[in-house]
């Protein structure tokens, strides 16, 4: 009951920045010894990303990187060298999943390619998570989370009608679609080697699982010939759908009404005489036609209740509603998260107690969530060397000497 699913796995990981960083993570949750193999000598860029614990930069103290990194074991190996690529091979020897996200050719030259592990270690499970995939006429392009959703059409969807593409206000691309489909490949790929005893290379170009989130404009475009566009906040033939202010400072509540029984439960409860006697909203298809005069006499409504007060009332009468929550609501005033034990607060060595989210699922048999907070860049290196390939103490330093462990 204390063993969580992944025990026993081992991962070389190299990944970095986001997409490849929480795949892993995800892994190491579940209970693999994922072992980070970076290098002080050109550091994950996440290691150098706001926000700081305090306010102080440093290598140790991003929150950004630490959220990424949580469970892991990080091990530097200078990779310019024949010592440390010798070393980083033995440590895939000994693994069971090698992970990378960099642009195709990268790990070649370290002669840590699909084929070159293949050949010492015939059952890796090994994932390339390039943007474009390995092969193709775009396979070298540079890319992060905004450019993958920039040429999957995603930033085209989003925004207002009359204004440019807004994007998702974060590398949405780098922490939903494609972690969790390179999670499910890995999970996938394992099954089948516990299966048969074969392993195999997972080729996942990040473009295409942020491609599935674009089902209804491909299907839109396939049907009709129409290319969706920029449509804000609304819903195709459903008003109200939106979102509107509330009392207090930058204070607003999402709601969708766009049926009957919901539209004179949201009336109940706003008791608003302008919602009522208007005959502008008087059934689906007006609300939809005046939808613009609706929502301004919404947002007029709206302005003068608490958002989560009247997020609660709605609920209760059957509206889908919720307040739109700023980081510190989410982290210190959900009370859905807190009775869920979504946060998990940690030792962190440099930052000192610091807050991780777990995964967001619960198993009934097995635990889940972080197992250590994120790692000091090369904090286990001298660990793993002696763990993994029964170096001595004087072994570890003579290698540490010749630069070998930067």
């Amino acid at each position: 009951m204390n063993q969580r699913p992944l025990a026993g796995i081992t991962v070389a990981d190299f990944t970095w920045i986001g997409a490849g960083s929480y795949t892993t993570r995800m892994l190491a949750d579940f209970g693999a010894d994922v072992i980070k193999i970076e290098s002080g000598a050109r550091l994950d860029s996440l290691r150098d990303a706001r926000p700081f614990q305090g306010g102080v930069r440093g290598v140790n103290r991003s929150g950004y990187f630490a959220d990424r990194n949580a469970s892991k074991r990080s091990i530097t190996l200078n990779l310019k060298t024949g010592e440390g690529c010798a070393l980083a091979r033995q440590l895939v020897r000994r693994s069971d999943v090698v992970a990378n996200n960099f642009t195709p050719g990268t790990m070649e030259k370290f002669a840590l390619g699909y084929d070159a592990v293949r050949a010492f270690r015939p059952d890796i499970v090994y994932i390339a998570m390039s943007m474009h995939g390995q092969a193709g006429p775009q396979a070298q392009y540079l890319g992060y989370g905004l450019t993958i959703g920039a040429v999957t059409g995603l930033h085209h969807l989003c925004g207002l009608p009359d204004q440019e593409p807004a994007g998702t206000g974060t590398n949405f691309p780098d922490h939903v679609p494609n972690p969790a489909h390179a999670a499910f490949a890995i999970l996938a790929a394992l099954r089948h080697r516990r299966r048969t005893g074969q392993g195999q290379l997972i080729d996942m170009a990040q473009i295409e699982p942020t491609i599935a989130l674009l089902g209804p404009a491909v299907l839109d475009y396939t049907a009709n010939g129409h290319v969706a566009g920029r449509v804000g906040n609304q819903q195709i033939a459903g008003a109200p759908h939106g979102v509107y202010p509330c009392r207090g400072d930058d204070r607003w509540i999402a709601l969708s009404a766009t049926g009957q029984p919901a539209w004179a439960a949201l009336r109940t409860v706003l008791a608003d005489p302008a919602l009522d006697q208007d005959p502008r909203f008087a059934d689906v298809a007006a609300r939809w036609q005046h939808r613009a005069a609706l929502d301004a006499a919404l947002a007029r409504s709206t302005a003068h209740h608490d958002a989560h007060e009247l997020a609660r009332r709605l609920q209760q009468h059957g509206v889908a509603a919720g307040p739109v929550q700023d980081a510190a609501d989410v982290l210190l005033r959900d009370a859905q998260l807190q009775a869920r034990q979504h946060w998990a607060y940690l030792d962190h060595p440099e930052m000192g107690r610091t807050v991780y989210g777990t995964l967001p699922l619960r198993m009934s048999r097995t635990p889940t969530g972080p197992l250590r907070p994120a790692p000091l860049l090369g904090q286990h290196s001298d660990e793993i060397l002696r763990e993994k390939l029964a170096l001595s103490d004087d072994d570890i330093a003579a290698l540490r000497s010749r630069g070998v462990l930067q």
